[in-house]
């Protein structure tokens, strides 16, 4: 049995629609160890989105437990769901699990475009408090170190995806929350990318939690949450 880096109990996410508190997320719990990947599936709207969002911190939830590297989030129980405020003590907490043990993949890399590639991964790595010096070598593995002084527009999305993995790489973070990062690209280039992903989570132990339609993709996982079972009826 390998060590807890996340733990959900009882977590609980619905939102307002008109009067009605129209659930997502029901008594949802869970453990990962590190090292571990976990592929979410289910149809649009079933939830995926919006675990990963609670899962950074960008939504919070309406009832349950939220513990990742020894940082605990407890649901707030006062006023109604949907409209519980956030401490600023908690969304600081939050905010250093960001920057330094959560790294996040998008479908749409998210980079700066006001930066080159490498100076995107430098950034990232020094906001977790990581060398900047040894970024290069990300981008290198990737296959992507020829471009390092381009700009986000100037190379393909495929390259931009892979530049958003150094990035998340670079901070050497103990999970990975990944929001279908292969949706966009074109078939080669999203088994590419996939190949990637998961060998350099292998190396690096951390663990992964990716949202997908894809069935080949997730099948690469070593654990399944199909979302579409978890919603109240």
């Amino acid at each position: 049995m390998g060590q807890v880096l996340l733990m959900l109990r009882g977590l609980t996410k619905g939102f307002d629609s008109g009067n009605e508190r129209i659930p997502v997320l029901a008594d949802l719990t869970l453990t990962l160890d590190r090292g571990q990947s976990l592929a979410l599936m289910g149809r649009s709207g079933s939830g995926k989105s919006t675990l990963l969002n609670l899962l950074c911190g960008l939504e919070q939830p309406d009832a349950g437990v939220i513990d990742i590297a020894g940082e605990r989030f407890d649901a707030d129980q006062g006023g109604s769901p949907g409209h519980r405020g956030i401490g600023a003590e908690t969304a600081r907490r939050w905010a250093d699990l960001r920057r330094q043990r959560i790294g996040v993949v998008f479908q749409d890399a998210n980079l700066m475009p006001a930066l080159s590639l490498l100076d995107n991964v430098r950034l990232r790595a020094r906001l977790a408090g990581q060398d900047d010096g040894q970024c290069e070598p990300w981008l290198d593995r990737l296959g992507i170190g020829a471009l390092a002084n381009r700009y986000p527009d100037q190379v393909s999305g495929g390259q931009r995806q892979r530049a958003a993995l150094a990035m998340v790489f670079a901070m050497k973070p103990a999970l990975i929350l990944a929001d279908e990062p292969t949706g966009s690209l074109d078939r080669h280039t999203a088994d590419e990318v996939a190949h990637e992903l998961f060998a350099l989570q292998a190396d690096q132990g951390c663990a992964l939690i990716l949202a997908t339609h894809d069935p080949e993709l997730a099948a690469r996982c070593g654990q399944r949450l199909d979302l579409a079972h978890t919603a109240a009826s």
